[in-house]
């Protein structure tokens, strides 16, 4: 696996190494030593896959007061995926990063606690896969609205008209 640093230190970009002949390719995706040794010393305790069409923008959602750090990867398709750093000591508080994940590129971006998170579908359709340090509790769900102009992400967008998201992120916060 390769790590690729990213603005903000505790970030990072995953590259598996890829094996592949005529029949296919092989690739490991997690290896919880290596993982602990070289990226965060944490234990991951559930897996979610979700499915989303072009278009679609989930996110930026967090949880508090239980927090989930999520190691995330696209198994069908891409992604535009973002981490804000949302953590009130952190040197990069309020900074985001973000880059692709695809089918293609087989890159995985680790967000650890204390970081909001979202995505949007690039291609047709998008399946996506994280592990999460914590289990789900609805009630630390937590939302910043996706365009939040203090932020300013750099969504690959040409217009915001062109974002389809669930009620919950049209009505989110901004961040303060």
């Amino acid at each position: 696996m390769n790590i690729v640093d990213t603005r903000i230190p505790d970030v990072k970009i995953l590259e598996p190494r890829v094996f592949g002949d005529e029949r296919g390719f092989f690739m490991e995706t997690f290896r919880e030593s290596w993982f602990r040794e070289n990226v965060a010393d944490v234990t991951f305790v559930q897996d979610n896959h979700s499915k989303s069409r072009r278009g679609i923008l989930r996110g930026l959602h967090y949880q508090e007061p239980q927090p989930q750090g999520k190691l995330v990867r696209v198994v069908s398709g891409e992604v535009f995926d973002v981490a804000v750093d949302i953590r009130r000591d952190s040197p990069s508080f309020g900074q985001w990063v973000g880059c692709y994940l695809s089918t293609d590129n087989r890159r995985q971006m680790w967000v650890p606690e204390g970081f909001a998170h979202g995505f949007l579908v690039m291609s047709d359709s998008a399946e996506f896969v994280y592990k999460c340090t914590n289990y789900y509790h609805p009630e630390s769900e937590q939302s910043i609205r996706w365009d939040d102009p203090t932020l300013g992400i750099e969504w690959p967008v040409e217009r915001a008209g062109d974002v389809l998201l669930s009620e919950k992120d049209r009505t989110a916060p901004i961040f303060t």
